[in-house]
């Protein structure tokens, strides 16, 4: 197990003479840590870039749904008065319809009593 002041890596550290000090020494062999963190660094940006792009979208997408909600909110209490109106106007033309029918029974029934009437002569 590595010494807690020591790493156990391509870094490693080590106590210089004052307490306040600490020396770095980077193996040779692991010299292209500079390499790895720049391309760790390209990517966190490429990453950076997409979840802002992510972020965008989502405001798009809630814009989009929040205008689409208030039309159908809309639509709806628009379909709710016509149907109000079409309850209404099928129940008065109901009523005009049975009055029809009934006068037209009337008319019926008058016009086969008068030819009743005119043909026994």
């Amino acid at each position: 197990m590595a010494h807690p002041m020591y790493g156990s890596g391509p870094l490693r550290s080590r106590n210089a003479a004052s307490s306040d000090e600490i020396q770095l020494r980077i193996d040779p062999v692991h010299g292209d840590l500079d390499e790895e963190i720049d391309g760790l660094h390209s990517r966190v940006r490429m990453l950076k870039g997409v979840a802002q792009e992510i972020n965008s979208e989502a405001k798009f997408q809630n814009d989009f749904l929040n205008q689409l909600q208030m039309t159908l909110a809309k639509a709806q209490a628009g379909v709710k008065n016509n149907m109000r109106r079409l309850n209404k106007s099928i129940i008065q033309q109901g009523s005009n319809h049975v009055l029809h029918v009934v006068l037209f029974a009337l008319f019926c029934f008058l016009v086969v009593y008068l030819l009743s009437k005119f043909s026994r002569r």
